[in-house]
């Protein structure tokens, strides 16, 4: 299934998007209509903490009432919002191979145009740091500045040299605690898409402090989460799916995640070595390779369109955009 959050009435309710991604079926007026109302519809999150049982109800109760057309609207006419608006926790990794080893060389690049250097001659990629090789390496990132799909992206006042970074994620199902590796994957709910909007040059800078990201990715509409959930089932195969990245329609990544350091299984048994992870999380697998201007030198400028897409998934579309003043 592909669920989704919206606004209906000023309200956010929750949804199953079908007809080939064209219309939104309501699934708490489907179980009041059915005369078997469910606390488990009230939000993505109760529809999560419901685990199996909540799933197999949406199914059912989907399959009963799809047909009835006043429950199901066109999703043109639908404001989506992330699909957990506030995600109870917020993890992201740094995982693929292309990215470790690109990335290091943007911030020498960087880190020399913020001091007025002439461009440093660098290698065209660095080794990957063994640290990243002996364990899954992340941060948490601000919970609360989670925005969906068509939504601007607020350009923070401090920043001058903005970047994307698009990845996948996935939200957790369940709460556990020292999880084996083999077990990790039932505690995924479902798979999203998400864009990790980095202010560059504060984070450049920042990190040299051996602490970190902080404001380099923290601020208002910086974490982009969309533009629904698809569950587990619908993608076993998540890992070789295409991945791309377009800015003003121009093709910037085309990718997949199998060039993964760890496994998203990995990552899960890492975090919860001796720390309890809940149900609604997020975590996301980390930017993928070439996934972020940062990996070759290009920035972004007021008014850039970003489309990201995971085939099976859909596509996260949003613009940045710089604040008129007041």
């Amino acid at each position: 299934m592909k669920l989704a959050t919206y606004l209906h009435q000023g309200a956010p309710r929750i949804g199953i998007v079908h007809a080939e991604d064209s219309q939104m079926f309501d699934l708490a007026a489907a179980a009041e209509r059915a005369g078997t109302p469910s606390a488990a519809f009230a939000s993505m999150l109760d529809l999560i903490d419901g685990d199996t049982a909540a799933l197999d109800l949406a199914h059912s109760v989907f399959a009963r009432r799809r047909d009835e057309q006043d429950l199901s609207q066109d999703l043109a006419a639908v404001k989506l919002l992330s699909p957990v608006p506030v995600p109870r926790q917020m993890r992201g990794f740094t995982n693929f191979d292309g990215h470790l080893r690109h990335a290091p060389v943007g911030v020498q690049r960087l880190l020399a145009r913020l001091k007025g250097l002439p461009p440093p001659n660098l290698p065209e990629h660095a080794d990957v740091p063994a640290i990243n090789r002996q364990r899954p390496i992340y941060f948490k990132t601000n919970r609360y500045s989670v925005i969906g799909t068509d939504t601007d992206i607020r350009w923070p006042s401090f920043a001058h040299y903005m970047d994307y970074e698009l990845e996948c994620g996935f939200f957790l199902v369940r709460r556990g605690v020292n999880i084996k590796p083999e077990r990790a994957h039932e505690h995924i709910f479902g798979y999203t898409i998400f864009n990790d909007i980095s202010a560059r040059d504060e984070q450049v800078v920042e990190m040299q402090g051996h602490l970190g990201p902080a404001k380099g990715k923290d601020f208002d509409t910086g974490n982009v989460i969309g533009p629904w959930i698809v569950t587990r089932d619908e993608l076993p195969d998540i890992r070789s799916r295409r991945m791309t990245a377009r800015v003003n329609g121009e093709l910037r990544t085309d990718t997949t995640m199998e060039d993964g350091v760890f496994t998203f299984e990995e990552m899960i048994a890492f975090v919860s070595r001796d720390e309890t992870l809940h149900a609604g999380e997020f975590i996301s697998a980390g930017t993928v390779t070439g996934g972020s201007g940062l990996e070759r030198d290009s920035y972004l400028s007021d008014g850039d369109l970003f489309e990201f897409s995971i085939d099976g998934i859909g596509t996260l579309r949003n613009r940045l955009v710089k604040p008129v003043d007041d």
